[in-house]
């Protein structure tokens, strides 16, 4: 289902525990590399994914080629990736059994999101976490943060 009101896109945030974060970089200059950390300070486990830093770390979790390659169930998969490249790999996030598939600001795949929408995941487009969480004033259920 195509997410667009506050409170179904609230709901998955909060709900959520696990994060595929397509397009990570290991570069502090790169937007993904700061959402990824500000993901993890708000309680998620984000685990980076990109096949051309395979097998480093990047903010202490190990970086994955591909989705499917990750072991841990995976809720979410949030694309940092160009529109044009993010068809095959709602497919494989698909194929991997994520629940919600979040396509970054400025990334919209209206085709994609059909496929992951027939195959019962929640999809959210066009839109960004580090802004929605604050916006929201989502708190993760579950999520451990420092003043706890």
């Amino acid at each position: 289902m195509l997410l667009e009101s506050d409170a179904e896109i609230a709901q998955v945030l909060r709900e959520t525990r696990t994060i595929a974060l397509v397009g990570a970089s290991d570069n502090p200059s790169r937007t993904s590399f700061r959402i990824m950390e500000y993901l993890q300070g708000q309680g998620y486990r984000v685990i980076p994914v990109n096949p051309r830093l395979e097998g480093k770390e990047v903010h202490g979790e190990m970086v994955f080629a591909r989705i499917g390659d990750i072991p841990d169930p995976i809720q979410m998969a949030d694309f940092f990736i160009n529109a044009d490249r993010v068809g095959p790999l709602v497919d494989e996030a698909i194929a991997a059994g994520v629940k919600t598939i979040w396509m970054q600001l400025g990334v919209i795949d209206d085709a994609a999101a059909q496929r992951a929408e027939a195959a019962g995941l929640n999809v959210v487009m066009d839109r960004c976490p580090k802004i929605e969480i604050p916006r929201l004033g989502v708190r993760p259920i579950g999520a451990l943060h420092a003043e706890d």
